[in-house]
Formats: structure tokens, C-alpha cells, sequence
């Protein structure tokens, strides 16, 4: 039987304050993340809506890709929090395992950049876009590639660095990102500061200057940190450690696969909205960008109850995965209850954000997003909801069963609805934005239903 240092379970309120000092940082780290691709959006946007759908074709496949294989590396964190919570004092158990990740995160970066190279334009063909958004697609694509690897070597940092307490350090970081990204855009979509005018090779460009830079500040915050670099994380960064690389794999790969199947949809869902015309697909990224903005305060909130109910589940603390749990999910829903009343109430102020709602050559693509805003707030709750359930799960390493939860769910009554309401009724993009929304309420019952079930069903047996 192996040992564990004893844990003294917090109270609820406790556990209130715990989950918030972790999430906060995590959930702001994701919103400045967001903010990142937004000040993209916000350049590419005063291009023309054909450099706007291009751009967001593109970030929906390499997107896609990307979010998925650092979901994957995600596990780690998982890993983390369990081997923390069995021995708060173990060194080498931490370095392997973030070693691992950052070994996993160049191999998987490195197919991810294949596939993202080779296979968008022809999925674009097949999807029936336009042939000179597709020229404008690839152009912007060979180049944005380049950016997957650091992109996925920072996301195991900040896994890192957040499992061991310092999730603020990923705010930092993402915060110099969002400033790198804005000036690098300025000086190269527009010609800025001396440099050429690329348009939308340039915020390519501006994207992997961001990324590179970032991974460089989590090197030195790591080395210039005390705590973080008592693990010494890069010393002997050539030795592997097969058994723990797999076991990131093994409960990492699911995480991915539930991953592609969310972010598949809303992917497929651009290239359905492109069929429409550009000025749908416009006003749906506008507005998808909300939504995703909205997001990535209950996906912060899942990163850190993924830990939380780590630690817990090393300790094998049962009250103490009950109270991280439910704490969790109640913060999440709580927050995407607000961000639904103020889509309903001040759609105009906040599509603002990303375009000149007033301005003449934008009223096509207002109108659209004005109706896809209001499909947006119906499933904020559903959506919070089962980004912090998934992040329940996951703490306890349980990621097969909600792998197949998520695959049915987007794709079964998600993109049945979508297809079937969008290509064959007169609703067209509002059809497709209500597959999804039945898509997210499908997952948030169902991954709900299974943590309410995780001592009968044996996620706990461990314990």
C-alpha cells in the first residue's frame, strides 16, 4: 500500500476561498489568453470581412488541433496534483512527470504542425469555400504553423507552475503575450515601426514572436523562482521516463479526443457558416468570439478543481473531492448566469469591443452576430457547466467515459441539429447556433450525472 501524508480536509468555506485563490489567476490567464487572438481579430478585422472569414477558417482547423494536444499535455497536471497530494515532498516524481510533458508537447506539436499544414486547404475545397479565401487561408496557414510547438511548450509550463501553487505567474506571462501580440501586430499587418505591410501573414508572423517570447519568460520565471526551480525541471532533459510518458498519454489522449469533439463542432460550425456567405460567417466568429471569452472563466475554474480534486484523490479524502467538486461547479455556473444576462441586455456594447457596430459597411455582419449573441446566452449556463465537471473528472482521472460523453453529445444531437436545421429549414446560422446549443446541454447533464454517480460507479475506488 503506498503512503500518503494526511491532508486535513477544509471546511466548505475554506474550500470556497482555496478554489477561488487557485481559479482566478487560471481564469484570468484564459481571458488574457483569449484576448491574445482577439487583438488578432481586432487587426484582421479592419483588412475586410474575406481576410476575417480566412482568418477564422484557419484558426479553426490549426485551433482545433492546438487546444487539442495541449489538453492532452493537460493530464499532467492531473498527474501533478496526485503524486503532490500522496507526498507533498516529492522532487523527482514532479520533475519526471513535467519533463514528460514537455518531451510529449515537442512530439505532438510536430505531427500537429503536418496535419495543419497539409490538410486545410483541402478541407476547405471540400467544404465548398471560396476560392480566393482559400487562397488568402493558406498563405496565413504556412506560416502560423510555426507557432504550435512553443504554443504547446507553454502550456505545460503554466501546468506546471499552476499545480505548484503559482498560477498567477501564468497571468504574468500571458499579460507580456497580449502586449508582445499587439505591437508585433501593429508593426507587421499594417507596416508599422519600419517594417513591411504583410496583412495577414503578418499577424502570422506577430502570433509566433508572441509564442517564442512566452515560452522564454516561463524559462526564466521558473529559474528566478525559488520554489519552481527547487524540481529543476530541465536538468537532464535527454533521460526519459517511459512509464510516466505513457501514463500522461494514456489519460491525456481522451482528454484530447473530448477536446476535439467540443471544439470539432464549433470548427465545423465556421465552415458550415462559410457556405452562407462571408458576412454569416463574420458575424458568427464576432460573436463566437464572446462566447469563448465567456468561457474561459468556468474553463479556469476546471483547470484549478482538475488540481484541487487532484490533490484530494492522492490523499484519498473523499469529503474533500466532494466539497472541491461541488464548490467548483457552483462557481462556474454562477459566473456564465452573468455573462448570459449581460448578452441579453448589452449585446451592441459588447460586440463593440471587436468592430464599429456603427458603421455602414458592418451592418450585415452586426445583424448576424446580433441573432447569434442571443443563441450565445441561452447556453452560458450549460456551457460553464460542463467545462467544470469535465475538470472534476479529470481530477479524478477519469477521462475515458466523458471522451465518449462529449463525441456523442456534439456530434449526435449537436451536429444532427446543426446540419439538419441549418441546410435544410430556412434558419440557416441560427440553425447551426442551436445545434450547438444542444450539443452543450446534452454534455453538462451527462458529465454532471456521472459525478453525482462517482462513488457508485467506482471513480473513487481507489480511495
Amino acid at each position: 500500500m503506498r503512503e500518503t501524508v494526511p491532508l486535513l480536509t477544509p471546511t466548505w468555506g475554506e474550500e470556497i476561498r482555496a478554489t477561488f485563490k487557485l481559479a482566478w489567476p487560471l481564469a484570468l490567464a484564459n481571458l488574457l489568453q483569449m484576448l491574445t487572438y482577439a487583438i488578432d481579430v481586432m487587426f484582421i478585422a479592419r483588412l475586410g470581412d474575406e481576410e476575417l472569414a480566412a482568418s477564422s477558417l484557419t484558426v479553426s482547423w490549426f485551433g482545433l488541433l492546438l487546444w487539442a494536444l495541449m489538453s492532452m499535455n493537460g493530464a499532467m497536471a492531473a498527474v501533478l496534483a496526485a503524486k503532490l497530494g500522496e507526498n507533498p515532498k516529492a522532487v523527482r516524481p514532479i520533475r519526471r512527470t513535467t519533463r514528460m510533458g514537455l518531451w510529449l508537447a515537442v512530439f505532438s506539436g510536430l505531427a500537429a504542425m503536418v496535419l495543419a499544414g497539409g490538410l486545410l486547404v483541402p478541407i476547405m475545397k471540400v467544404t465548398g469555400q471560396q476560392s480566393d479565401i482559400i487562397a488568402l487561408a493558406d498563405g496565413y496557414n504556412s506560416v502560423l504553423i510555426f507557432s504550435m510547438i512553443p504554443m504547446i511548450f507553454a502550456s505545460v509550463l503554466r501546468n506546471y507552475v499552476s499545480a505548484l501553487g503559482r498560477p498567477y505567474v501564468a497571468t504574468a506571462i500571458t499579460g507580456l503575450g497580449i502586449i508582445v501580440n499587439g505591437v508585433a501586430n501593429y508593426a507587421f499587418v499594417f507596416g508599422n515601426f519600419g517594417m513591411p505591410r504583410l496583412e495577414l501573414v503578418g499577424a502570422a508572423i506577430a502570433t509566433i514572436i508572441t509564442s517564442v517570447i512566452v515560452v522564454l519568460a516561463y524559462v526564466a520565471l521558473i529559474r528566478w523562482d525559488r520554489l519552481l526551480h527547487r524540481y529543476r525541471i530541465f536538468a537532464n532533459w535527454w533521460r526519459a521516463d517511459w512509464p510516466v510518458f505513457w501514463q500522461i498519454v494514456k489519460i491525456g489522449s481522451p482528454i484530447a479526443l473530448t477536446v476535439t469533439a467540443e471544439a470539432g463542432i464549433f470548427g465545423a460550425a465556421a465552415f458550415m457558416m462559410g457556405r452562407f456567405g462571408a458576412a454569416e460567417l463574420a458575424g458568427h466568429t464576432v460573436a463566437l468570439q464572446l462566447a469563448a471569452l465567456a468561457f474561459q472563466v468556468p474553463q479556469g475554474v476546471g483547470q484549478a478543481t482538475t488540481i484541487r480534486v487532484g490533490y484530494f484523490f492522492g490523499a484519498r479524502d473523499r469529503q474533500g473531492i466532494k466539497q472541491a467538486g461541488w464548490v467548483a461547479i457552483a462557481m462556474g455556473a454562477g459566473f456564465m448566469t452573468i455573462t448570459a444576462l449581460l448578452m441579453l441586455l448589452t449585446p451592441e456594447l459588447l460586440l463593440s469591443i471587436y468592430v464599429d457596430v456603427d458603421a455602414a459597411r458592418n451592418a450585415a455582419l452586426i445583424g448576424f452576430a446580433l441573432q447569434y449573441l442571443m443563441l450565445a446566452a441561452v447556453f452560458q449556463l450549460a456551457d460553464g457547466v460542463q467545462a467544470v465537471a469535465a475538470g472534476v473528472l479529470r481530477g479524478l482521472q477519469d477521462t475515458r467515459v466523458p471522451m465518449w460523453i462529449a463525441i456523442f453529445s456534439y456530434w449526435v444531437p449537436g451536429m444532427g441539429l446543426a446540419i439538419g436545421l441549418g441546410f435544410f429549414t430556412i434558419l440557416a446560422g441560427v440553425g447551426v447556433w442551436v445545434g450547438l446549443a444542444a450539443g452543450l446541454f446534452s454534455a453538462a447533464i451527462l458529465l454532471t450525472w456521472r459525478w453525482m454517480l462517482r462513488d457508485r460507479i467506482g471513480l473513487t475506488m481507489r480511495i
